[in-house]
């Protein structure tokens, strides 16, 4: 049923406590100088989102309208003076901050023009910008040995880069699932994440006892992170790609110091180096490197992002990402 709306008003979601949302009624926002308003389609759901779901001691309640959702997608439909880059009608990738709703605003330079071969696809354009970006730093070249620990959404794109890359990839991850979407993406070797030393013997038995001289930590946990240093060879680089905002981390200094790792924090936050990810993420989907369609594999509509939010906690069988749909 389609819930009608006031004059200049919309629905977005509020998180007022935690697993507790609503779907309220709010004023359309206006752009200002040097923005544009996206009539959104749909937004991704971000690994980030569920510290705010679950209930950390520091998060604070109502959110926002619309606030957590960052990875959205739609159609300009408003342009304010001073923009000239984009019009309204077109379709684009967005980088905003309370896009859990039918419309946000940003400004002019946080838009990427998608190409018509996207047209009806799914586009969370930050999460793919941040798969480009990770990739980027992580700086694998040809003939290199990368393990990737953690195959979700984004240890599946950067399993498909890596190894068109030249590089050799072992895969790890707890889901037979996963194991074989990281097979289709091209990962040489997959391995259970079952047992810890299981593992460091197989990659050890893989390499001769080198190890690799790239491991992406792709999870946002304690024992990926203690896992992916050790398969780190020495000298080489640990990249962390993972999300580690649940609490504090351990780590073994003593292991990272002998061996003389080069530890990257594979994380951005200026937001021109964000839509450049997302420039090179369109520009990668046109050349077929990897198709949405495929990697968003849950959706939900907007009145259902409670259910998104539980899915991407839980990741039931065949997931990698949810989207919410937003129209």
């Amino acid at each position: 049923m389609t819930t009608k709306l006031h004059v200049g008003s919309m629905q977005a979601a509020v998180l007022v406590a935690p697993r507790h949302l609503e779907i309220r009624e709010v004023p359309r926002p206006t752009p200002a100088a040097g923005q544009v308003r996206v009539r959104l389609e749909g937004c991704g759901v971000c690994a980030s989102n569920l510290a705010m779901w679950e209930g950390m001691p520091w998060s604070r309640y109502p959110t926002a309208p619309g606030d957590m959702g960052h990875e959205s997608w739609g159609t300009i439909d408003a342009v304010a003076r001073g923009v000239t880059n984009v019009k309204e009608g077109d379709r684009v990738a967005m980088l905003s901050y309370k896009a859990y709703a039918h419309c946000d605003v940003a400004p002019a330079t946080a838009v990427v023009a998608l190409p018509k071969s996207l047209d009806g696809a799914p586009f969370p354009g930050e999460a793919f910008g941040c798969a480009m970006n990770i990739f980027a730093r992580s700086d694998i070249q040809r003939g290199h040995t990368v393990a990737i620990v953690g195959i979700g959404f984004l240890g599946a794109i950067l399993t498909r880069l890596a190894a068109q890359a030249g590089a050799r990839v072992i895969a790890i991850s707890r889901r037979p699932y996963s194991l074989a979407v990281a097979s289709q993406m091209g990962a040489h070797e997959t391995i259970p994440m079952e047992d810890h030393h299981r593992i460091i013997a197989r990659v050890a038995g893989l390499t001769n006892g080198a190890m690799c001289e790239r491991v992406i930590e792709a999870v946002g946990k304690q024992w990926p992170l203690d896992l992916a240093a050790e398969l780190t060879a020495t000298r080489a680089r640990l990249i962390v790609a993972g999300y580690h905002q649940d609490g504090p981390r351990q780590v073994n200094m003593q292991l990272w110091n002998w061996r003389g790792l080069d530890v990257i924090n594979a994380h951005e936050r200026e937001p021109e180096r964000y839509i450049a990810g997302m420039r090179a993420a369109v520009a990668a989907t046109e050349a077929g490197v990897f198709d949405p369609r495929a990697l968003c594999t849950h959706s939900f509509p907007l009145q259902q992002l409670g259910d998104a939010l539980d899915a991407a906690l839980e990741r039931p069988e065949g997931f990698l990402k949810a989207v919410v749909r937003c129209e």
